[in-house]
């Protein structure tokens, strides 16, 4: 997916980000999702695809499961989305996990053979 760099995508997806993450916390009670944090959303160059990245606390089975409830509320999120923005059309949402804040906390150590 080629992201785009306008200020408007950059914007719109801010806006995306935001009001997801307040439907999150307002609306969707799925137990998978709690303590998921969404951290970025990237709009493709058309803006027909929205790329949310998230991250959650626990290890790789977590990880699935959170993405598993989120692609289950793909559709809820996006017809809230309908609902709360005033756009023509709305990106279809895609759903990646965040390694980034999890491997600087950590410091995942590199394998190098000495």
């Amino acid at each position: 997916m080629k992201a785009s760099g306008t200020r408007r995508s950059i914007r719109m997806g801010d806006q995306i980000l935001q009001e997801l993450a307040t439907m999150l916390i307002e609306e969707v009670q799925d137990p998978r999702l709690e303590l998921v944090s969404l951290t970025g959303c990237k709009l493709n160059a058309d803006s027909s695809i929205a790329l949310v990245s998230f991250t959650v606390g626990g290890g790789e089975e977590r990880r699935k499961s959170a993405l598993d409830g989120l692609n289950k509320a793909r559709g809820f999120l996006r017809s809230g989305l309908a609902r709360r923005m005033n756009m023509r059309s709305l990106p279809e949402l895609r759903f990646t996990h965040d390694d980034f804040l999890e491997d600087m906390i950590y410091a995942k150590p590199s394998h190098t053979d000495s």
